[in-house]
């Protein structure tokens, strides 16, 4: 730290007690009281330095040979005046940036110009604070924190604005632009090869890179009005917001200690210079408060400022602390602008309201999503896929919307088995999904599963009202055959599950039947150019091989759901005796579709292609063999 030596006498002063006494070997004839401390001094020495000293002593004069006087508002107390009194003797001390602000606020408040003595304390601080302390960032920074304990006092002399100002425009500044000389934040000198200067020799050693995020640390010693002052400055000096926001994150996570508990320091999402750092006396909760609605005041609202760990972070703190609730809605809209970026255990907060209705907070994400899809709907956000015919369509790439839906659903599926959950609630978060961002329903359909295994008192409505939020033609086949078994869905959606798995089934079936005829057609083309017959004859049998073994699985397949449906069908006519042996027929016209018919014309479609397959392999193998006679 930089420092400038005034005077030239001995130091004459000696402390006894809560007295300093002056020994010159004249006997003291002023009494000077700053706070509890009392000095014995000399009349000539103050007067000639200062206004206020002249006056206040031929005030007192007038009354008593020994004068005494008070001065209870002498910024810096009593050890500043210490200092001002071996000024004003001539003794020897040091001006340094830690006293210098003292120094300054005391000559101004004594009057101590040029008017009482040449190179008098005003102008010798004011020398010292411009061309020492105010160039160099160290003594700037420590300058500045003084000015906490006498802020309006610094305020009136410009002081505080002054380190700012310096502060703002070294942090705005690429220090690798400096150039040589330089002082990298107070370190040592470099010399013109890049070499680190000791005392003028080059120790051969590199200065380390610096990057945009190099004075976090210092600024986050400030207290939170002057590191307030400091931002709105750095601000308008056209520092980046992400910048802005990176001091932000550390000076929070330095005073709010709740930030980290769910989150180890070696975060994979945070810089490692985001790491928090140890202070001294924790803040109490109502300071904790102000600071967390103070940051929320600071940071903007922008997407991919700040890591989704960290806004998590500083909502489940918000509603801790009971901040107010605009400071909680701006977290919540922050979280939402970044949803995609979220995991599953940041929307995993609990539950810190009175009521303790559910185990985790659900409406806070049902808002957190309202704010995703309001955002994505104005930006344009392109669907990832369409329905066209009951068939999906779409990218397999994950887009923003397909990323939160799947994160909803295992939301869904882990908050699910709390019995508190009332079903409206649960169907309002998961119907909030638009359907088009969900490729699939099968995460969907898992959280459902959850909800009915642990809510078993559900009306037999309630449960179908719920299904409803499934779509059963965008299950898959594992998630069908699952769904087909699943003994708490109700009788009417396992049904739909059986008709969508059969019409999955039946179009695989088509499907391989009309590659079939597609193989058989171009290898007679191929025939036809390359002359090929034996190995032609040989891959049309293993083709065929292939496809007929697919098939023969398929069949199996649909005669295994033919006996399920049988299988219910009886199950169906028990239940309805009482109201006739028309049962069945209503059930099936109310759903719109004949499961028999449908899986037998399935079978004769499969016979009937089969046959035509077999015929065109005769008719391969009848003009190979000819050709080879030929």
């Amino acid at each position: 730290m930089a420092c400038m030596k005034l005077g030239s006498k001995t130091d004459a002063f000696q402390r006894q007690g809560q007295a300093w006494f002056c020994t010159t070997g004249l006997p003291s004839d002023v009494v000077v009281e700053v706070g509890e401390m009392s000095f014995h001094l000399h009349k000539f020495p103050l007067l000639s330095r200062s206004g206020v000293m002249e006056r206040l002593i031929a005030e007192a004069s007038d009354e008593e040979e020994k004068c005494s006087i008070c001065l209870p508002d002498i910024p810096g107390g009593a050890k500043t005046f210490e200092l001002v009194a071996k000024f004003c003797y001539g003794v020897k001390l040091e001006l340094t940036a830690s006293n210098v602000v003292y120094l300054r606020c005391a000559a101004e408040h004594l009057e101590m110009t040029e008017e009482y003595g040449e190179s008098n304390l005003i102008v010798q601080t004011e020398t010292f604070l411009n061309q020492v302390v105010l160039r160099n960032w160290k003594d700037s920074l420590r300058a500045l924190q003084t000015c906490d304990d006498i802020i309006s006092y610094a305020d009136e002399l410009n002081i505080t604005k002054r380190c700012i100002e310096s502060l703002a425009m070294k942090a705005s500044t690429d220090p690798n632009l400096f150039g040589w000389p330089m002082m990298e934040h107070g370190g040592p000198m470099q010399s013109p090869g890049g070499s680190v200067l000791w005392n003028g020799i080059s120790t051969g050693a590199k200065p380390k890179n610096t990057s945009s995020d190099w004075w976090y640390e210092d600024a986050s010693n400030l207290s939170l009005p002057l590191y307030k002052r400091l931002i709105s400055v750095m601000e308008s000096r056209g520092i980046r917001q992400e910048i802005i926001a990176g001091s932000l994150t550390f000076y929070a996570k330095r005073y709010l200690p709740g930030l980290y508990r769910r989150q180890g320091a070696n975060d994979s999402n945070s810089s490692t210079c985001l790491a928090p750092v140890a202070s001294g006396a924790p803040l109490s909760e109502e300071d904790q408060k102000i600071l967390l609605e103070e940051i929320d005041r600071l940071l903007p609202i922008q997407k991919g400022l700040v890591p989704t760990k960290f806004l998590f972070g500083l909502l489940r703190t918000a509603m801790i602390l009971r901040a107010s609730p605009s400071c909680i809605s701006n977290f919540e809209k922050r979280i939402g602008l970044q949803l995609d970026k979220a995991t599953l255990e940041d929307l995993l907060m609990p539950n810190f309201s009175y009521s303790m209705e559910t185990l985790y907070n659900v409406d806070c994400v049902q808002r957190i999503l309202e704010h995703f899809l309001a955002m994505d709907q104005i930006t344009g956000g392109a669907s990832p896929c369409s329905a066209d015919d009951g068939q999906i369509i779409g990218s397999p790439s994950l887009t923003p919307i397909t990323m939160v839906a799947k994160l909803i659903d295992g939301y869904l599926a882990e908050v699910a088995p709390d019995v508190n959950l009332k079903l409206p609630k649960f169907q309002a978060l998961a119907a909030s999904v638009p359907d088009y961002a969900r490729p699939l329903d099968d995460g969907l359909y898992r959280a459902i599963d959850i909800y009915l295994k642990s809510h078993p008192w559900l009306s037999e409505s309630d449960r179908e009202q719920l299904c409803r939020l499934m779509d059963c033609q965008k299950l898959s086949l594992e998630a069908c055959t699952h769904a087909a078994q699943n003994e708490r869905l109700p009788l009417r959606i396992v049904v739909q599950v059986l008709f969508f798995e059969q019409l999955q089934l039946r179009t695989s079936i088509a499907g391989c039947f009309l590659v079939s005829d597609n193989l058989d057609g171009s290898r007679q083309l191929r025939s036809g150019f390359t002359g090929s017959t034996e190995g032609g004859w040989a891959s049309a049998v293993r083709e065929n091989q292939v496809l007929k073994v697919g098939m023969d699985n398929m069949r199996m397949r649909v005669s295994e759901l033919e006996k399920e449906c049988s299988n219910m069908r009886q199950e169906i006519e028990k239940l309805g005796r009482v109201k006739g042996s028309s049962t069945w027929e209503n059930v099936s016209k109310k759903f719109g579709f004949k499961l028999k018919s449908q899986m037998c014309s399935a079978q004769e479609d499969s016979v009937s292609n089969q046959k035509n397959g077999s015929g065109k392999i005769e008719k391969l193998k009848g003009k190979a063999q000819e050709k080879h006679k030929s």
